[in-house]
């Protein structure tokens, strides 16, 4: 099947709108697309009709143009129709937002609505699922724009079963900074599954990282899913729901999948080179990472720092995650000193972590980290920045942010969330130096990298 008019579309028709309610998920997908992205936006009512002064057209068939994608929010018991006038117009996918289906016990409507896009080739997103976001092209959530976390334009794909987890995870990723490629709520998944998916954002050049939030899986979906997704050459990054009892109930009635054993398939994603996320805490690090780095490491870190206590805490959590923090040879220990600045020479600690302390100017951050960056048991550098330090300026980003280019070491930065410290934040980013609120955060992110195995 065609993927390229689901995520790709030029036209698109919501069927299903509302004439007298613009409140109707219908109309707000309408009018969202219509007034504020590029591709051509036509209605669809059965009485036809007048939007704001533009016209409602009866049907599919009636549309002066051919659609890429057809966004159906209409009653389920009228979807198979639907899909059929829309296969007949030569309609290129479609995103069934509508609910009633396999989720309340309604799977002979579901297994309707697959037999007829099966025998015409016809792809669809979903039942009951929010459809697609893709920054600056569309965006068919029922979602006012002024209620969503949109993120910037980046190379992270999210696909995901349930359309709340991805409307936050969203929302995440615009607080963090992590830019997004494309969103998919998928729902019941009745058609296009997260191996589908994974087929077409394999070859999408605008995607790097792949990351799914997964409730469950039919009879060997699961596998099928690992093994594709080890052969797409590009990091993928899981959140499995489903670890408890009552997970796997409210997961039933949700979007009627099957949540398997978790601990099975917990382990068999590792074994494939898959990064399993335990929480979305997890995936939001773990995809900002990777977008930034798609290197795997062994998870040996050189950590620079200008507190004690900060290095303190460091040390803690890669004893946590399994991460190693070598410790610095006298010869590189000294190699550090000497460049360091005059005044903290002497109460300097250089051993890994390495701490600057709180009197070290940018220069000294610099000279640890590319003294540290040559070091071969080292492969990742972590930069735990206190931007109140006062020996510290907002261009510590922007210099520090050049260190990865000139030693080919990725480098993770820690700089606490405030507005003050923006530029400085920037000055990583501009470099692609992905930046983490906390040093859980920053730590998460090293961890990606050791647990991506690379292309199989």
């Amino acid at each position: 099947m065609d993927l390229k008019p689901l995520f790709e579309p030029k036209t698109m028709a919501v069927i299903g709108v509302s004439l007298h309610n613009d409140l109707n998920p219908a109309n707000v997908i309408y009018y969202k697309n219509y007034l504020r992205y590029p591709v051509d936006t036509y209605a669809v009512n059965p009485k036809a009709g007048l939007l704001k002064g533009q016209r409602a057209f009866s049907s599919i068939s009636e549309l002066p143009v051919k659609v890429d994608l057809a966004v159906i929010a209409a009653q389920a018991e009228r979807v198979p129709g639907i899909m059929e006038e829309c296969i007949k117009a030569g309609v290129g996918g479609a995103a069934i937002i509508s609910g009633g289906f396999a989720e309340s016990g309604r799977a002979d409507l579901q297994e309707r609505i697959v037999a007829i896009a099966r025998e015409a080739d016809f792809p669809f997103v979903g039942p009951n699922c929010l459809g697609m976001y893709s920054h600056g092209r569309m965006d068919t959530f029922f979602i006012p724009t002024e209620r969503m976390g949109t993120p910037r334009k980046g190379n992270v794909a999210v696909i995901s079963q349930s359309g709340g987890i991805l409307v936050d995870l969203m929302i995440r990723f615009s607080s963090a900074g992590v830019g997004m490629s494309l969103g998919v709520s998928i729902g019941n998944k009745a058609l296009l599954k997260e191996k589908d998916l994974l087929g077409y954002l394999a070859n999408d050049p605008d995607t790097q990282v792949i990351a799914f939030y997964i409730e469950g899986f039919s009879a060997n979906e699961g596998h099928d899913f690992v093994e594709a997704a080890q052969r797409v050459g590009k990091p993928v990054v899981v959140l499995k729901a489903g670890k408890s009892p009552g997970a796997t109930t409210a997961i039933t009635s949700h979007t009627a999948s099957l949540a398997g054993d978790y601990a099975v398939f917990s382990s068999v994603l590792s074994q494939y080179g898959l990064v399993e996320a335990k929480n979305m805490l997890e995936l939001v690090y773990f995809c900002q990472g990777l977008s930034a780095y798609q290197k795997p490491t062994e998870g040996r870190l050189g950590i620079i720092t200008a507190s004690g206590g900060h290095g303190a805490l460091a040390m803690d959590l890669c004893m946590e995650m399994d991460l190693s923090v070598p410790t610095l040879h006298e010869i590189e220990q000294d190699a550090i000193r000497r460049l360091l600045s005059p005044t903290i020479k002497p109460i300097a600690a250089c051993m890994n972590p390495v701490d600057v302390t709180g009197s070290a100017v940018d220069q000294d951050f610099v000279a640890a980290a590319m003294t540290m960056g040559m070091h071969p048991e080292i492969d990742c550098l972590v930069a735990l920045i206190l931007p109140y330090a006062p020996g510290i300026t907002q261009d510590l980003g922007a210099i520090l942010g050049s260190v990865p280019r000139r030693s080919g070491k990725p480098l993770i930065a820690y700089v606490a969330r405030l507005d003050k410290y923006r530029i400085l934040i920037e000055g990583f980013e501009l470099n692609g130096v992905p930046v983490a609120h906390s040093i859980e955060g920053a730590m998460y992110m090293a961890q990606a990298l050791m647990k991506y195995k690379g292309r199989p």
